[in-house]
């Protein structure tokens, strides 16, 4: 790792990622180059996309004077985990709003999040699609006290800020940038950091995820103003939906683990690794393609 810079508090962060190439002999037999952006090697606790976009909504949250941070996810939400891990080495509250009923016991994402000091309290599935009206909020103000409130999946205009600056770390000429995307920051901030020909492409990882075409084009437009058309998105590798999987899907696990000793997240990258294996096997990509996958 080249430098580690200094986070709020107690984080070290290791940036930037390293980038490695992936070598494998399907990728040779169809003249295809892929390297992995090791961004789940940031910090072990506050990795990769959830560092990248929390980054400025963790200045944002000192500048405005506010002691805690509410946001908002699943019961397997990865931006839970690192805004619990976030707030507690920086030392701000934080508070999880949960989809769907309580389960005790926790399951290891939620406990994970408890035990860095996360209070967690929890929105039924109708409630949950009206978060961002203003009685929802107005009510979780109203029991957790004034809060700054980042979107569910750190997905706002300073979240795709501190996702475009991802780009400028990769040191090699590329065509592609892949990603996995469930809210859609990350595609969208590395889209718009992207300079020349390259392209960015997002795996979508939850069922009937095509409103994620417009959510990128509305977070781009948040945080510069305007929209890019250097980007893409795939909505064939869910494998029934977010936080679901299938035995195809633990079995690249297991074989991609024992070619390159890497675990593959199975609820994000392990489906975008999947697809991106799928597209290159079916010859999407031209001989003489170069590209990067970002680990999260």
């Amino acid at each position: 790792m080249d430098s580690a810079e200094q986070g709020p508090g107690d984080l070290v962060l290791g940036l930037p990622s390293p980038l490695v190439e992936l070598g494998d002999d399907r990728l040779r037999e169809q003249g295809v180059t892929v390297y992995l952006k090791r961004d789940d090697l940031i910090h072990p606790e506050v990795p990769g996309n959830k560092w990248r976009k929390l980054k400025y909504n963790l200045a944002a949250v000192k500048d405005q004077g506010h002691k805690r941070l509410l946001t908002f996810g699943g019961a397997y939400s990865n931006h839970i985990r690192a805004t619990a891990a976030a707030g507690h080495y920086v030392g701000l509250e934080t508070v999880g709003v949960v989809r769907g009923e309580e389960h005790l016991p926790l399951n290891e994402s939620l406990a994970y999040a408890a035990r860095r000091g996360m209070a967690l309290t929890y929105l039924d599935r109708a409630a949950y699609r009206r978060k961002t009206e203003q009685d929802v909020l107005e009510a979780l103000v109203a029991e957790f006290g004034p809060c700054y409130v980042v979107p569910e999946g750190g997905s706002n205009g300073l979240g795709v800020r501190g996702c475009a600056e991802l780009p400028s770390e990769i040191g090699i000429d590329f065509d592609v940038v892949c990603c996995a995307t469930g809210s859609g920051g990350t595609v969208a901030g590395i889209a718009s950091g992207l300079n020349g020909n390259s392209r960015a492409l997002g795996f979508a990882v939850l069922k009937g995820g095509q409103f994620l075409h417009e959510e990128v084009r509305r977070l781009q437009r948040d945080a510069t103003g305007g929209e890019t058309a250097n980007w893409a998105l795939d909505y064939d590798f869910h494998f029934g939906g977010y936080a679901k999987r299938k035995p195809e899907l633990d079995d690249f696990i297991e074989d991609f683990e024992a070619r390159h000793g890497i675990t593959l997240d199975w609820v994000y990258e392990a489906k975008m690794m999947y697809g991106l294996f799928h597209r290159i096997g079916s010859g999407d990509f031209a001989r003489g393609t170069t590209l990067v996958a970002v680990l999260s």
